[in-house]
């Protein structure tokens, strides 16, 4: 389904609203939302709204909070999410460390607790165009199978950089999976098989049936180094914030646990000229042979970009399902009668 930003726009934030979000945290949720959706990122896009409001609706998500966080050492600070917003909690965090690493260099956030934070490239394009370094870092519930394993035992444990550069950052977001979870429910809600090897299902057999895949595994990306990197990464963040691991990890994909999964960023100081020589390489490298003509080399974040400056002046397309869900969800009579009755909204 065809619509304008402007139309999504307005439904969406309806729609938090009438779930108690309060108005500035409506405007950075959304925000996110629609920063992945217009980046072709639909996995981490407007599908994912109809389960924000329905945690806040089941009182696993509070809207309200920014969490409670307290410096733990010079450049360390420990935040407990308090089942915030992802977005809302961690632009706090990132503000408060910025700007302690402009007079240290480097500080560190550890989050323990907020809801899912969404597209980390967000996160990382904002900082970089600020002038500094960022790196995050979070983990999901398990649904990466080991290497050599058939059952899901890590997060998908993404990573993200961002790094200041003339005209454009450095901007690299990837999970340690071979996909997203986001992308393989974006493929069922649409009913389209997912390429050979991405996932297994329930019993550890291949498959390309994405409901089928929703309940079994998802392949770690590079193999072994994959796999190795993504248990780092979550080694590395539980040990930071003191959240879950494996399959403990609850509350980023359902709508009834609180989440108990843990988020790092690190924020540095570069030094100065970086920028315009960094920008350099980065032309370098586009202009560089192509193996194939017509197939220039891209710098990761490039691709995402040109989507997003074209979706600007045109529009976006959403799942039918997901539209009609975002509108039902906007319309005050609906969300004042599921308020008083504690009716449960069902977001695939």
């Amino acid at each position: 389904m065809v619509l304008t930003v402007e139309e999504v726009t307005d439904k969406s934030l309806a729609a938090l609203r009438n779930a108690g979000v309060p108005e500035q945290h409506a405007q950075t949720q959304l925000s996110l939302l629609l920063e992945a959706e217009l980046r072709g990122v639909a996995s981490h896009g407007l599908l994912r709204l109809p389960r924000v409001i329905e945690r806040i609706r089941n009182g696993v998500c509070d809207p309200g909070t920014v969490g409670k966080g307290v410096w733990a050492m010079p450049s360390l600070y420990r935040i407990e999410g308090n089942h915030g917003l992802g977005p809302v909690v961690a632009l706090d965090a990132i503000a408060k460390i910025s700007e302690r690493a402009r007079d240290t260099g480097v500080a560190v956030a550890a989050i323990r607790g907020c809801d899912h934070l969404g597209m980390l490239a967000w996160y990382a394009e904002r900082v970089a165009r600020q002038g500094q370094i960022l790196i995050a870092l979070t983990i999901s519930e398990a649904l990466v199978h080991p290497w050599g394993g058939s059952q899901a035992m890590l997060g998908t444990n993404p990573i993200a950089i961002g790094v200041p550069a003339v005209p454009e950052p450095f901007v690299l977001d990837m999970a340690t999976s071979l996909v997203s979870m986001g992308k393989i429910h974006d493929h069922a809600n649409r009913s389209v098989p997912i390429p050979e090897g991405w996932a297994v299902d329930q019993d550890g057999r291949p498959t390309t049936d994405a409901k089928a895949a929703k309940h079994g595994a998802i392949a770690p990306f590079g193999g072994a180094k994959g796999y190795g990197l993504g248990l780092g990464f979550e080694l590395l963040v539980a040990s930071l914030t003191g959240s879950a691991l494996g399959r403990d990890v609850r509350g980023t994909l359902d709508s009834e646990h609180h989440c108990n999964k843990g988020d790092v960023f690190i924020v540095l100081e570069p030094q100065e000229q970086s920028a315009q020589i960094i920008g350099q390489f980065m032309d370098a490298l586009r202009a560089s042979p192509a193996a194939e003509p017509g197939n220039p080399v891209r710098v990761p974040g490039d691709r995402a970009r040109s989507k997003r400056d074209s979706s600007l002046q045109q529009q976006i397309t959403l799942a039918p399902a997901v539209w009609a869900q975002i509108q039902d969800m906007a319309r005050n009579d609906r969300a004042q009668s599921n308020t008083k009755t504690g009716e449960k909204i069902n977001a695939t």
